[in-house]
This record gives structure tokens, C-alpha cells and sequence, in this order.
């Protein structure tokens, strides 16, 4: 790890003035889950115990039960990786939700190409990808009623200056120095992720604010967006692991933006289920 690289409040406040997360920063050196300590905060504010302001920021130089969707570990290595998760209240429909997810991926992709100049891809719903293999992943959890989000959670997690992976990821995972060469500034990746997360966050809401009443066209600049940074929207054959597992070619996002795969047998829309290359059956590590 970088001699001055250690992700204090301190010194990440200067850099995400003007963000709502400013002001909101809690790091910890060590930590079960940062999804864990953010949903915690929540359940307090959505109970008047605490004050669980909109846009506050969990972070940890170590997890030691890092979570990934479906129950995937996340490995998280000390003073190695960014390990944290945004605390919201977005005015959202929990069916609406998984936007949160695909935007975080945006944001994410911007912040290792504005830091260190790699493309990344993003792999519906919630991975990112340099080639074929996982650096980052995104994990969304919220407490909701039948038709609003009381509170929501984006955990990130990014794999930085890792040089090896325990065996049962050593051929699906990456990190930003292994595919580079070089070992970045932690620091800055953060500051830059967090100054991304609320460009996205902010344009999300300005979507919900629209006049834009039509369910089918409400979310369209959203999906675009996300379309167009993600090589697996569109014309990638598959495999997806859901209801008995299915292939096919990717077809856009929906509205509510689930991934859609032309089939043999017609259109079907991917609700929960992973997607990988088709010939690819090992999974990376989790969120």
C-alpha cells in the first residue's frame, strides 16, 4: 500500500466538496460488511434513533465478510481495495430500483478510466469487467414498502492494487494493477468515485423529476446511458443462469432495466439471473 494512501474523512474531504456525500464520511479500518454498517444507519433513521442523512458514506480498508449478490464472498484484502457503500433515499418504486445498481456501474467505469485511463465494461447488472475478468461489483440492498424505497444501499467494491487472488478467483478476478502495472492511489480513486457516483445519482433524480409521466419512457435517458457503456446490452450471445438456464442474444434493457435476451423460443427478460459469455461457466468472486 501507498505510504500516504490510507482513505481517511480527513483527507477525502477536500476532494468531494459540492457532492452530497460531503460531510457524511465514516471509515473504519476494519469491518464485517460496509453494506452491513449502512443498513444498519438506515434501520436507526427510519426508526428516529438516528440521524441517517441522505448521502452518507461507509468505508473500510478491510472487510472481513465482504458480500456479493446471491451470496457471493467479495475478497476483501486490506489496504488493497475500495470497499464501500452509499446510504439513500431516492424516490423510487422498489421495482425501480435496479437502476441504482446500473448507474454505479457508470460511475465506476468513469472513475478508472478518468484515474488510470483503462476501459472497463460493465456486465448486467451489477459487475465490471477489464476483458472478461471481474475488478469491481456493485451490491444494492434497501428496506421498501409495497410502492416506495424507504432507504437504499450501493456497495462498491473495487479491486485496486491486489497482486494475486485466493485460487477460487484467481481465474475470473482482476484488480487495476494487475492489469496495468502499476499501483494507483486509492485516495484518488475513491474521491473520483464519489465525485462520479453523484453525477450519476443527481442525473437520476433529475429523471424522476421529469415531466415525464409515461412508465415506458421515464427511465429512457437512464437506459441509454447505461446502454451505451456496456458491451453486453446489446448483440452478445449468452447464457443465462435463471429459470433452468437459457441462451441467447442481449437486446436492451427494458424499461425497468432488466437485461433482455432473444431466445429460440422469443423474447425473455432477465430478472435476477447471472449472464455470462456463452462458452464461460465459472463466476468471479462477488460484491
Amino acid at each position: 500500500m501507498l505510504a500516504s494512501d490510507l482513505i481517511s474523512p480527513e483527507k477525502l474531504a477536500p476532494l468531494i466538496r459540492n457532492t452530497i456525500f460531503s460531510g457524511n464520511l465514516h471509515h473504519y479500518p476494519q469491518t464485517e460488511s460496509t453494506n452491513l454498517l449502512a443498513m444498519q444507519a438506515g434501520a436507526h433513521g427510519a426508526n428516529g434513533r438516528e440521524n441517517a442523512p441522505e448521502g452518507a458514506v461507509f468505508l473500510a480498508e478491510e472487510q472481513t465478510a465482504g458480500r456479493g449478490r446471491k451470496g457471493h464472498s467479495w475478497h476483501s484484502e486490506r489496504g488493497n481495495g475500495i470497499y464501500c457503500s452509499f446510504l439513500l433515499h431516492p424516490p423510487l418504486s422498489p421495482g425501480d430500483s435496479l437502476w441504482l445498481s446500473l448507474i454505479a456501474g457508470v460511475a465506476v467505469q468513469d472513475t478508472v478510466k478518468e484515474i488510470s485511463g483503462l476501459q472497463a465494461d460493465i456486465r448486467w447488472p451489477n459487475d465490471c469487467l477489464i476483458g472478461e475478468k471481474k475488478f469491481a461489483g456493485i451490491l444494492t440492498e434497501m428496506s421498501s414498502e409495497a410502492s416506495r424505497v424507504n432507504y437504499a444501499v450501493v456497495g462498491i467494491g473495487i479491486n485496486v492494487n491486489h497482486e494475486r487472488f485466493p485460487s477460487e478467483f484467481a481465474q475470473t478476478a482482476t484488480s487495476l494493477r494487475l492489469e496495468s502495472g502499476t499501483e494507483w492511489s486509492r485516495l484518488e480513486l475513491v474521491a473520483a468515485l464519489i465525485r462520479a457516483f453523484d453525477r450519476e445519482y443527481r442525473a437520476l433524480l433529475r429523471t424522476m423529476n421529469s415531466p415525464i409521466r409515461t412508465p415506458a419512457l421515464l427511465f429512457e435517458p437512464i437506459m441509454r446511458r447505461v446502454e451505451s457503456r456496456s458491451s453486453y446490452a446489446h448483440g452478445k450471445l449468452v447464457e443465462v443462469h435463471e429459470d433452468g438456464g437459457y441462451s441467447g442474444i442481449t437486446d436492451g434493457l427494458d424499461p425497468r432495466g432488466f437485461l433482455r435476451v432473444r431466445t429460440d423460443r422469443g423474447l425473455r427478460v432477465v430478472i435476477s439471473g447471472s449472464v455470462r459469455p456463452l462458452n464461460e461457466k465459472s463466476d468471479a468472486s462477488g460484491t
